[in-house]
């Protein structure tokens, strides 16, 4: 199964790699250590050779070979020791061993070469343990009597195997270290190529959140053509977004002429007593210019991630404006607000008082005599005394995309509040106020700033 994590993808692989390297590194040690072995035997097998054949000589009375000083180690002289040497005269009539070979007989691997050169093979011993063999032909002379002699000396390979094993066993110890050591900064090194990434991901969020517009220029070769290609799909985003807040701006000035003669022959027909069509005009131009009024606040909400880049906006400043504007208009109901002091959120300043403005003005029209606002760590709450929601609507008004302004207990201003939340990744919450009616709460702490 393949695994979706890149870094756990690179990890894998470069520890294979790791792995790989170390098994053939390892096995070339061994080799190593197991071809020095072998050449530091040949080294004593020569010494050998040649103490052996200065002690050689042919008895002129006799022309027996005789051995008048063997090799100097002792091993020699113990029986399967593992140290054997054997000299014999080249037609093989008489042949002087070592001790430690009890009287057996080792075969001579050489063909008869009397080059004086010590010839260097494999054979196999008494008890058919593999041995290192060294072979020297020589020639000896006494009086009137000259001898081809053939000279073996052998050692047991199981001591080469023996700390050829150890050393592979102490090297395989070592080995386990170093990749654990590798593996570790291989997972650093992986996590500082993978880096950039990283800070892509959160300049996306930031992007997403509407903290920035465009990716940072800076960056690895490898990364720049993605940031290249990604700033460009925001900046055409950007630009289409423009373009279609400009046209619903257009149409809403474009309807807006017209609204305003509808609105001034329903005033003429009321002139001349025709109250029914006249109320009949004026309720389609109401409904006509709070559609065109949502539309523009849906269009501006698309833009609204990139107006809140730099958006820092007082949230008293706000909600004292909102508060001064509806209490000129003559109702006579009080106005009570609890604002945490110097609290401004990354929020377009319309895009506020779009939401807070419906809101009160929601809370205002159904309030008996008080509606209170409050702000603290960015979230906000708008409460009235009013009657509170109508039965059984406020499970409408939780449905994701309920119509708000066709429950009865709230008009069209709050679902362009619940448009503009949207596009900031918020939500409404209804539930009853201890003033008695209606409690809105909205959450944009993840934009408070102060």
């Amino acid at each position: 199964m393949r695994t979706r994590s890149l870094r756990l993808r690179l990890f894998l692989a470069g520890a294979l790699a790791i792995a790989a390297a170390l098994v053939l590194a390892g096995l070339g040690l061994v080799l190593l250590f197991e071809h020095h072995l072998e050449r530091t035997m040949d080294d004593d097998i020569e010494t050998y050779v040649r103490q052996l054949v200065s002690g050689l000589e042919i008895d002129r009375a006799t022309g027996r070979l005789r051995v008048t000083k063997s090799a100097a180690d002792p091993r020699f002289e113990l029986l399967s020791s593992g140290f054997y040497w054997q000299a014999a005269i080249d037609d093989f009539r008489e042949i002087v061993r070592s001790p430690s070979l009890g009287g057996e007989t080792l075969p001579f691997p050489g063909e008869g070469r009397a080059d004086d050169r010590i010839h260097f093979s494999r054979i196999l011993g008494p008890s058919r343990e593999p041995l290192l063999a060294g072979e020297r032909f020589v020639s000896l002379q006494a009086g009137s009597l000259r001898a081809h002699i053939r000279v073996l000396v052998a050692l047991d390979l199981v001591g080469v195997t023996r700390a050829r094993n150890m050393f592979g066993a102490e090297l395989i110890a070592a080995l386990l270290i170093i990749a654990v050591g590798m593996a570790l900064a291989m997972w650093v090194q992986v996590g500082l190529g993978l880096a950039p990434l990283s800070v892509l991901r959160a300049e996306v969020g930031e992007i997403a959140r509407g903290a920035r517009r465009r990716l940072g220029q800076e960056g690895p070769r490898e990364v720049q053509p993605l940031v290249d290609e990604v700033n460009g799909l925001l900046d055409e985003r950007e630009k289409e977004i423009e373009r279609a807040r400009n046209r619903a701006a257009d149409l809403a000035h474009g309807l807006k002429t017209p609204l305003t003669a509808l609105a001034a022959d329903a005033r003429l027909l009321r002139g001349k007593g025709e109250l029914d069509i006249a109320q009949s005009l004026e309720r389609i131009g109401d409904a006509m210019h709070r559609h065109v009024a949502r539309e523009l606040a849906r269009a501006r909400a698309r833009g609204i991630q990139h107006s809140r880049e730099t958006a820092k906006t007082p949230v008293a400043d706000v909600v004292d404006a909102l508060v001064r504007t509806l209490a000129r208009t003559g109702a006579e109901i009080a106005f009570e607000a609890k604002i945490e002091p110097g609290m401004r959120v990354a929020v377009d300043r319309i895009d506020l008082m779009e939401i807070l403005g419906n809101l009160l003005e929601n809370a205002m029209r159904h309030a008996i005599a008080r509606v209170r606002v409050s702000a603290l760590g960015g979230r906000f709450v708008v409460e009235d005394d009013g009657p509170g929601l109508p039965a059984g609507s406020e499970t409408l008004i939780r449905q994701r995309g309920g119509r708000l302004d066709e429950t009865g207990g709230a008009g069209l201003g709050l679902a362009i509040v619940q448009d503009v939340l949207d596009a900031y990744g918020a939500a409404m919450a209804f539930s009853r106020s201890e003033l008695g009616g209606l409690r809105v709460s909205v959450d944009l702490s993840r934009y408070a700033t102060n």
